[in-house]
This record gives C-alpha cells, structure tokens and sequence, in this order.
C-alpha cells in the first residue's frame, strides 16, 4: 500500500493522508457491496412475498395503456353506426336474472316424472253457489332431478345342446362376448366408470370405494388396482397408434411435470416424470400423449423424438436444446416463459422491463389476429409486423447487457440471458404457419396431469406409471375433443379385442367421433326420408 512506502520514506503526514484514503477506498467497496447485497435480498423477498401472498395473474400491463399498438392489415374497417338516442315515455320492466351462461340447461329427451299436485276435495267447491269448479288448464313447473346410480346385473344364458346320437360331438354353447379382462366380473360400463372417475375426475381409488360403497356395491382398492393396470395393458395398442400420429404429424408441443413414485420395499417415494407430447396436426392438435419415466433424464425425449422431424415447441429445457441442434427439427421456444422472467423480476431497469413486457404482450395481440387467417396472411403479419418488434427486443436487451451494472444474481440479469439465449430460434415461428410463439398447449395439457397427482398423490409402480399414461392419453384427448370419455371407453373396451389391427386407429377418439357423427347424420336422413 502506498502509505507503507511513505512511512519507510519517513513522510508522517503524507503516510496518514494515504491511510485515511485507503480506509475510505475500503469503506465505499464495501458500502456498494452491501447496497448490492440488500438490492438481490430485497428481490428475493419480494419474489417470495408474491408467491405467498400475491396474485398468481402476470398481468401487469393495463388495457389503457398510452403506448397502444395500432394493427393494419390492409382492410377498412367500417366506421361505427351513429348512437341512436331513443326517448323512453314509459317504464320498462328489467329483464329477467340468470338468461346467459348461468341459466341450467339439460337435454330435451330426459325422461320426466309427472307429479299433480291437485287441491284438496273440499277446497274444488265454490264457496258461494256450492257447485264443483271446472277445470280449466294446468299449470307446469319443471326442476331437474337425479337418481342414485343404478346399478344392474347382466346375465348371459347361453343355451348348451348336444347330438343324441353323436355324443363325442360334446357340448355346444355360443361364445361370450369379447372381454379385455378374462372373467372379470365387471361389466365394460363399470369398467369405463372407473377409469374416467380416476383420469379425468381424478378421484383415487379408495375415493371410488366409498363412493360404490354409499350404493352397496363393495369392491376392494386392490381389485380396482388390477383392474387399471390390465386395462392399461389392454389399451397398449391404442396409445401405440397416437403416439405414432403424434410424432408424424411435424408439429409437436412438449413438456414434463414430476410425480411421485413409490419404492416397494423402501417405505418411500422417488420422483419420477411424465411427459406430454401434444400433436396431430394444427396449431391446437387433438392428440395428448403422455409418456411415464422414473427420472428426468435427456435421453427419454431423445429417444422419445429420435425419429421426429418438423416444429418442436417447449421450454428451455436441456434435452430440446440438444434437439434444437438437428437438421430436421426447429426448436420453438416458449415467449410465455420469456415473459413470465421479465414479471418476476421486479428490480433492476423498470422503465426497460415495462417495454420489453409491452412489446411481448404486442406479439401476442398480432399473433390472436394472425391465428384467426390464414397460412400465408398469418406469415405476412409477422414478417411485417411482429419480426420488426423481435429485432428490436433484441438489440435493446443486447446494449443493456453490454452496459452493464446489472447484478449477475439478479432476476433481471437472468431474464436478459433468458432472452438472448432463445433469441436465434424466435425466427423459426416467423417462417412457419402452423408454429405458435409459446407452448401453451403443452401447458394445459400437463394441466390435468398437476390437478390428478394432487389427489391420487403417488403411482404405486413403473407398470402403474406406464398404464396412467396410456389411460391419460386416452381420456384426456377425449376431454380435448370434447367427447365424454367414460362412453369413448365402454365402446371401445367392447370392441377392441375383436377390431383388426391394421384398423386400430378407427377407435382413435377424432375417428370414433367422425364414425359417429356419421352414423347420427345418416339416421337422422332416414328418418326425415320417412317422415
């Protein structure tokens, strides 16, 4: 230090002047350090403070914003009608409460119970001249009712017959129907029960005991186990035929969500994964095909998406990053994510942060109106309108970055590297019209998936694991396709074992519906050809 040499040399005060200055050197380092120290712990409290208590919407920029983004594309619209002003001279009556979405609604050919409620005898005689009063009309409420569940047996008789004559022929009886569960005492209508109760109402087993118990119907949680991971079995085929769709459709949206996995002999849980692969073509595909693994590896998408080729959406991820690197995939990476880094990042250069989150929410206003044309008008808009927001997103985050005194630590640090760490692939979604600019359908498809482990909370097995994925693919695609899944299966469970294999995809759920919207519209052309 300076001041060491100025004593050496005998100069006293010039020795002290150099102390005090060292000192305040020292003093003002570790001020900004402690200042930078408080700015990343106050950050952090923040971020945790709105995880407890906060609201979980990332909405933050208001509708009224004064920087608004005018779209044109290249049509006029027409100017709004003039406001009539009517001039009311008398009193009008409010409408009835409850006539839009909350009104209860139900199909028109429910059964009804009739119920008359009739006066009494002595009250049918007028009290003034003593004869009987006439009928003359009714007047009809109607409420909506519900019965128990009914449950019922199904007996099969088979009549036996023999040859008198020709005993060796034996004894002739005709065949039971096709059953994917051999001698299973359950029918395919309770079979179906149970697996939409447990996938797409999420009910666990010992739930749906109690619940077949309230009717006197008792079964075992270890029967219904059994039975779903036979079903799950069964079904193989089925979600072997989507996962092909899926993977040759050219448009795939990705994700995983952990679950627990129980250790047999252990007493314990391991965490183990499901991946959903949404595709079958489209921007919002059909098809949500679950994929069970015992850990996180990225060898599972690899292998998963060896053979796949066109779009791939996801999250940043490691393993899409390694995907992202082939020739025939181009990774589209997730702008929801993007922005969800820039809203947690509450500190660091807000008037930056505030444009670069309106400037995103401006993407996904273009790209609302671009989804609703189409292929060719969707690219036009965003080569005209969103690429040149994307190029300057980028050189803005870019010069913040090289000018530093950003904290590295910071959340706002990290999203600017977010950012520039995607920004090469963001050009893949502006030459490619059925690319999306974030991976929201992954996002809800997993969405069932987080909602089930919640109540169902472990898988008890690997083969358990495998069977849950095949029957959420199953069910929830069938969800997708707002087809309702416990008659998707008992139709299906019915046929299946008879179906020919190179015909399985006609019991995929889009075909399933397709052939019976078919039939419905060729028994409704007879009827009126009757008619």
């Amino acid at each position: 230090m300076c001041y060491v040499f100025a004593m050496l040399n005998g100069e006293d005060t010039r020795a002290d002047d150099l102390y005090v200055q060292d000192l305040l050197r020292q003093k003002d380092a570790s001020i900004s350090a402690l200042q930078a120290q408080v700015s990343l712990l106050g950050e952090q409290l923040a971020w945790l403070q709105k995880q407890l208590f906060g609201r979980r919407s990332e909405r933050i920029v208001g509708a009224a914003d004064s920087q608004t983004l005018t779209l044109d594309f290249g049509e006029q619209v027409p100017p709004p009608p003039p406001e009539v002003v009517e001039e009311i001279r008398y009193q009008r009556r409010k409408p009835a409460k409850n006539r839009g979405a909350d009104t209860l609604c139900y199909p028109e050919n429910l059964p009804v119970k009739r119920v008359e409620l009739d006066l009494a005898a002595q009250e049918k005689i007028c009290p003034q001249t003593g004869e009987p009063l006439v009928r003359i009309g009714e007047e009809v409420s109607r409420k909506l009712a519900r019965k128990a569940e009914q449950f019922y047996i199904i007996e099969y008789v088979r009549p036996k017959y023999a040859s008198r004559k020709n005993p060796d022929l034996g004894v002739r009886t005709a065949a039971l129907p096709d059953a994917i569960i051999e001698r299973c005492p359950a029918d395919e209508s309770l079979l179906a029960y149970v697996l939409s109760a447990k996938f797409a109402d999420h009910l666990p087993l010992y739930r749906l005991v109690e619940i077949l118990g309230r009717s006197q119907v008792r079964i075992s949680r270890q029967t219904l186990s059994k039975w779903v991971l036979t079903l799950g079995a069964g079904l193989s085929p089925l979600y072997d035929a989507m996962k092909a769709r899926v993977l040759d459709s050219g448009v795939i949206f990705a994700d995983e969500s952990p679950i627990r996995l129980q250790v047999k002999g252990k007493g314990r849980c391991q965490q183990a994964y499901m991946w959903v692969y949404a595709g079958g073509g489209g921007g919002d595909p059909p098809y949500r095909f679950f994929e069970f693994r015992s850990n996180r590896s990225h060898a599972h998408p690899e292998q998963t998406l060896r053979h796949f080729q066109g779009l791939l959406h996801s999250d940043k991820y490691g393993a899409y990053e390694k995907l992202a690197k082939r020739e025939d995939i181009q990774w589209c990476p997730c702008m929801a994510h993007v922005r969800r880094k820039f809203i947690e990042a509450e500190t660091g250069d807000p008037e930056l942060r505030r444009h670069i989150l309106r400037k995103i929410r401006h993407l996904f206003l273009l790209e609302r109106v671009a989804w609703k044309r189409g292929a060719q008008e969707r690219l036009r808009i965003r080569r005209e309108l969103e690429k040149p927001i994307l190029a300057e997103l980028t050189r803005r985050i870019k010069e913040r970055l090289l000018a530093g005194g950003i904290l590295p630590k910071s959340k706002f640090h990290q999203a600017l590297n977010y950012y520039m760490g995607l920004a090469p692939h963001f050009d893949n979604y502006l030459n490619h019209p059925e690319a999306r600019l974030d991976n929201n359908v992954a996002e809800r498809a997993i969405r069932p998936l987080t909602i089930g482990r919640k109540n169902w909370l472990f898988v008890g097995s690997e083969d358990g694991g495998r069977a849950s994925a095949t029957l959420l693919s199953l069910v929830q695609t069938c969800r997708n396709l707002g087809v309702n899944p416990q008659a998707y299966l008992e139709d299906v469970l019915r046929r299946i074992m008879g179906h020919p294999a190179k015909r399985i995809q006609e019991l995929l759920p889009d075909q399933w519906l397709a052939a019976k919207q078919k039939d419905a519209a060729r028994e409704a052309a007879e009827q009126d050809g009757v008619s």
